[in-house]
């Protein structure tokens, strides 16, 4: 207990920097998520090239690998002078970006076609369609696997923390470094993570139960 109340402030920073990590990268994520989905049903053959080739590239890159090329190679050719917050941001929701698009993509083949048949045959355009009738039709089925998403994102982003971004994982190590017991460290860090995932999957469960209400 002495370790968490003697360094509260630093716990504390550890915390909202991963909430805040979590948040923004989450937010990126879901964006492009949806975005590269409409990409991979469209009916323009470059489109979906482009979305299967993001999915597979993504998905099959190390995280890690993405983290350096987000710290030591977009700075040096595009965006020099990018703070460590948004280097992170940018490589765990482009990451979690392809598990969002195929949780996205299976959710709207569950739509009956017909659906679509449908609004194409009013004269809706494939965006039109996509947004007032499949998306809406098809989140009921996108909710569960979105959280077990988030919450894996929420554990990956421990990763920033070796590249200058303050976070849980970060605070641990600067903690043991100090010599401090690394038992006590890695359990209040535990429990951290579990109030924020606990509170991902609670508010997924939230949305699931709304939803059941509108059906």
């Amino acid at each position: 207990m002495n370790v968490l109340l003697d360094h509260l402030p630093q716990f504390r920073e550890g915390f909202l920097g991963t909430l805040a990590l979590t948040a923004a990268s989450g937010a990126l994520a879901l964006v492009l998520g949806v975005l590269i989905a409409g990409f991979r049903v469209s009916p323009v053959p470059p489109l979906r090239a482009f979305g299967t080739a993001w999915v597979t590239l993504l998905r099959n890159t190390p995280l890690t690998l993405l983290f350096l090329v987000a710290f030591f190679i977009v700075p040096q050719i595009f965006f020099p002078g990018t703070s460590p917050f948004v280097l992170a941001m940018l490589a765990l929701g482009f990451y979690t970006s392809s598990f969002v698009c195929e949780a996205v993509r299976s959710g709207i083949s569950t739509v009956p076609l017909g659906q679509a048949e449908a609004a194409r045959s009013i004269g809706m355009t494939f965006i039109q369609t996509l947004r007032m009738i499949v998306l809406p039709q098809a989140t009921r089925t996108v909710i569960p696997p979105l959280s077990s998403i988030f919450i894996a994102l929420t554990k990956n982003s421990a990763i920033a923390g070796a590249f200058s971004n303050t976070e849980l994982f970060n605070v641990s190590k600067l903690l043991s470094d100090k010599g401090f017991a690394i038992g006590w460290i890695f359990l209040w860090i535990a429990l951290a993570y579990l109030i924020i995932t606990f509170s991902i999957s609670g508010l997924f469960r939230l949305l699931e139960r709304r939803l059941e209400v509108a059906r």
